[in-house]
């Protein structure tokens, strides 16, 4: 299942030729994704205080379409692989007005321990929570 973030593109998230500049959309993604792990069960504040860090490894994005200033984008993210120590995020950035699809994304993001920074495995309550989010309706 998805998990839906709506946002409306603010000026600062635009370049000089008026559209959202490349770099917003990691911070689109990065706002899926936070919200995702929230509604995992598993924020940032979750994992630190299982001493675990989730970092960002990778980062991708391809663009299909323009956004522009106060236009309304909904933001979908889903786990779609869970590794041994790492976890596969793909966002996907729709323009609410016409449904265009504006950019594709994958975050790779690896577990590690926050005190020895060293890769530690997924945590299995995460991979629980991973399925039942996947398997709820709608």
């Amino acid at each position: 299942m998805n998990y839906y973030f709506p946002l409306q593109v603010r000026f600062a998230d635009t370049d000089a030729q008026g559209h959202a500049f490349f770099g917003s959309y990691f911070t689109f993604f990065d706002e899926a994704a936070s919200g995702l792990l929230r509604a995992l069960g598993h924020s940032y504040q979750t994992l630190r205080a299982q001493n675990l860090d989730f970092v960002y490894a990778h980062a991708e994005c391809d663009y299909s379409a323009p956004a522009v200033f106060e236009d309304l984008v909904h933001v979908y993210a889903r786990v779609a692989q869970l590794g041994n120590t790492s976890v596969t995020i793909e966002c996907n950035a729709v323009r609410a007005a016409d449904q265009t699809l504006l950019a594709r994304g994958k975050l790779v993001c690896v577990i590690r321990d926050a005190t020895t920074h060293q890769k530690v495995s997924v945590p299995e309550s995460f991979r629980r929570a991973v399925q039942a989010f996947d398997a709820a309706p709608g």
